[in-house]
């Protein structure tokens, strides 16, 4: 994958992930699998093409480099470095939007 960006991960998203897989795997562990799993599987397409993903909306002076993606229910913010994707933000779609800086 010569050309992949490093992702990382900002600490509140990494905690909000972590929370929301410990919540769903009450239910079910399987589940909780399946959404981490399609988490992981869309960043890594961010990875290699990082433009597939439309424009983060919610971003005050979006120039283009915030992007996100919506997965089992999750919307997942992410960053356009030169060599990186920044995990920024993970809400749960029944959420109220709520746009940032």
């Amino acid at each position: 994958m010569e050309g992949a960006r490093k992702i990382i991960w900002n600490v509140t998203a990494l905690e909000t992930l972590s929370k929301a897989l410990q919540w769903i795997s009450k239910e079910s562990i399987q589940g909780a699998e399946i959404v981490e799993n399609g988490i992981i599987k869309r960043l890594n397409q961010a990875r290699i093409n990082p433009y597939r993903f439309p424009p983060d909306g919610l971003k005050i002076n979006n120039s283009g480099d915030f992007r996100f993606f919506i997965t089992h229910s999750y919307r997942i913010t992410y960053r356009i470095t030169e060599n990186e994707i920044r995990v920024l933000r993970i809400r749960h779609i029944k959420q109220k939007p709520i746009s940032y800086r």
